[in-house]
């Protein structure tokens, strides 16, 4: 058993961690840590089970068995208190199509008990660059600008830890950019940033660690720096031809 005492500057730390959906095992005795202010990486192919590991640690879903905590919070006891610690952007944006985008983050940020709220959904805006359709319905807004409110949503109440899901998904090329400017920004304020994407040159960018998944279990760890993109690539066929993946 995990104590929060031993918690130190893990801002994540999962044990034997699994998750079946009716007899499929997504997840397989995932062990792993995140130290606070780290910016980590998931590759991995379709069916890897990378976006459920991020289901459950942002608990969208419970594990089916093995222990995780959020800064030091079992999120089976804890789940409120931890999602209170975490930024979620995911395939989903979490928003009210009937409401405004600013009707939207005011909610959420008094969920969040966000103080000087108004001055705070101005800059979140800002930094995704949607100022000017901060006040219409997000029902008339594209995937991409749907998008752009998830991450200002996400942002909102300062979370200690980032996790994405494939950010980059509905996202045009300007987009794309403004969010990797954001994501390390993230990690340069020491923010704990947790990834997933098939992007592995933006990935590499990012991430202080990376991790390869396959078939629900992690294949591979390395830190960012310790390789070059050809290793990266070369690495990521190896493990996943090993496993008998898709390409």
């Amino acid at each position: 058993m995990i104590s929060r005492d031993d918690v130190g500057d893990k801002a994540i730390e999962v044990r034997k961690l699994t998750r079946t959906f009716d007899d499929f095992p997504a997840l397989r005795g995932i062990d792993l840590e995140v130290a606070r202010g780290e910016s980590l990486v998931i590759f991995g192919p379709n069916g890897a089970g990378k976006t459920t590991l991020i289901r459950v640690l942002s608990t969208i879903i419970r594990p089916s068995s093995g222990t995780v905590l959020i800064d030091g919070l079992n999120i089976k006891e804890h789940a409120e208190k931890a999602r209170r610690l975490i930024g979620v952007v995911s395939h989903h944006p979490f928003l009210y199509a009937n409401l405004s985008a600013y009707e939207n983050l005011e909610f959420y940020g008094r969920l969040y008990d966000v103080p000087d709220l108004k001055t705070r959904i101005g800059e979140v805006t800002t930094l995704v660059g949607m100022t000017a359709r901060l006040h219409d319905r997000v029902s008339t807004f594209s995937r991409g600008m749907q998008q752009r409110f998830a991450i200002a949503r996400a942002l909102l109440h300062r979370p200690q830890i980032m996790l994405l899901d494939e950010p980059e998904t509905g996202l045009d090329q300007q987009a794309v950019a403004l969010l990797w400017e954001v994501l390390r920004g993230e990690a340069a304020a020491r923010r704990t940033v947790v990834m997933t994407t098939h992007n592995l040159e933006r990935g590499l960018d990012l991430a202080s660690r990376l991790l390869i998944m396959s078939r629900g279990k992690i294949v591979f760890e390395g830190g960012g720096k310790s390789l070059d993109l050809a290793g990266l690539k070369q690495a990521y066929q190896d493990v996943t031809a090993e496993a008998g993946c898709p390409q």
